[in-house]
């Protein structure tokens, strides 16, 4: 086990006080819907009045030559493609230009199977995707998933689906590949950090259902494992986040009353390990437990397309100064995760333990282009309180704990260094 710790962390723990499901890179914190009226397609070559002068002849002219001379392979099985297939494509190059992962056009299919996604209806392998580096990888298995169970782990970069190879393929793609029917399989080509060499990995499909929140109380003294090390047991109230959803904040709010009503401790441990995110209401909502009417959880900064649009506590802040508070983070922990554990950490709140958080700082917008079509675009990046965009780079945790391969028989027998650090951090305060 690594640990490394600030030196301004010392200073604040030394003295005293102080869930694809596969949405799969469709990150749903921040997605909003718009709809348009639908309006006969119309292009225009020439000039547009926002636009300017625009050049379309080598587009047409490429349409024309696809037209005279492709040949497809008919023993492929390819399926004829139309017109309105040539245009949806066409725009998706469109968006593909921007070279932005999160801004695509969804054609019918995809469209309907993102949102199925938000509305919560899901048969796939229960895992978040995005895009990192320009690869494919896991942001996080979610809990008792096929994903998880199959052994997949955040940072996974998936070279192949089902023999398919995902270079310069987005997250829509992979999306439709992935999912399936219940009880069908999909094999994944995984490279892994540590692995000397790719490996394959075989999920079967399943209904999924996300995993909100639990709860558990370390209650006082200490256990020995068989691999010889030392359970850290000492009255520390655990809440277990697993993804920011529409239910999210009644069920934290439970959560915190069964933590409130437990009179033997006062040491409280948010673990948003694996959590890939969810609704930017959820994670305002809970920061506001903590912090005080009127400040800032985050803001939405729109580049000076148009004002800033700040997001403010709503003040429930129940809590004094004898709270202790750790948030446990990994590179699973992305989206409305970091919008929390960002704030919480700014403001003093809660000390950061774990590893660097992924880095999705970005706020998408659902936009309907037709009835059937949509397009999600990226229109702003979060900034913490303090003004800090984690859009590519994450969050620095304040106490660092690597998972080596020294601490997997621990783990084996139920032990968690990364949570034992943080109860071990509380104590100290």
């Amino acid at each position: 086990m690594k640990i490394k710790i600030k030196a301004e962390t010392i200073k604040k723990i030394i003295p005293p006080v102080v869930i694809l499901l596969l949405i799969l890179g469709s990150f749903l914190l921040g997605v909003k819907s718009n709809l348009y009226k639908n309006q006969p397609l119309k292009i225009i070559n020439g000039v547009d009045e926002e636009l300017g002068v625009v050049n379309l002849e080598p587009f047409w002219e490429t349409w024309k030559i696809l037209d005279k001379k492709f040949v497809k392979d008919k023993e492929a099985g390819e399926e004829e493609i139309t017109i309105q297939d040539k245009v949806w494509g066409a725009i998706q190059g469109l968006t593909n230009s921007l070279g932005d992962p999160y801004t695509i056009f969804l054609p019918p299919s995809e469209s309907e199977m993102f949102e199925d996604d938000i509305e919560g209806n899901f048969e796939g392998v229960g895992m978040e995707i995005g895009i990192k580096d320009n690869s494919l990888i896991v942001v996080a298995p979610l809990k008792e998933t096929p994903a998880e169970k199959a052994g997949m782990q955040p940072k996974d970069k998936i070279l192949e689906i089902d023999g398919r190879s995902t270079k310069n393929m987005d997250t829509t793609n992979a999306v439709k590949l992935i999912r399936g029917k219940k009880g069908t399989a999909v094999i994944l080509l995984i490279e892994r950090e540590g692995e000397e060499a790719p490996f394959e990995v075989t999920i079967i499909r399943d209904t999924i259902n996300i995993p909100t929140i639990e709860t558990e109380v370390k209650e006082n003294g200490s256990s020995t494992t068989t691999a010889g090390k030392e359970n850290i047991r000492d009255g520390v109230f655990i809440i277990r986040l697993y993804s920011f959803t529409a239910v999210s904040p009644n069920l934290f709010r439970e959560a915190l009353r069964e933590f409130v009503q437990n009179q033997d401790t006062n040491k409280l441990i948010i673990d948003l390990r694996g959590n890939p995110g969810g609704y930017l209401e959820a994670a305002t909502d809970i920061a506001s437990w903590f912090l005080p009417m009127g400040e800032i959880v985050v803001t939405e900064d729109y580049g000076g397309k148009e004002p800033n649009k700040i997001h403010r506590s709503k003040g429930y802040d129940i809590f004094n100064d004898n709270l202790k508070m750790a948030i446990l983070v990994n590179g699973g922990s992305a989206s409305a995760s970091e919008i929390l554990a960002g704030a919480l950490s700014e403001y003093g709140k809660a000390i950061l333990v774990g590893t660097k958080t992924f880095g999705k700082g970005s706020v998408q917008e659902l936009i309907k282009i037709t009835p059937e079509t949509s397009l999600k675009v990226t229109v702003a990046r979060w900034l913490t309180p303090d003004g800090n965009s984690f859009s590519h780079n994450g969050i620095e945790p304040d106490v660092e704990v690597e998972i080596t391969e020294d601490d997997l028989e621990y783990i084996k027998d139920g032990g968690d260094p990364q949570l034992d650090k943080a109860i071990e951090l509380l104590n100290k305060m």
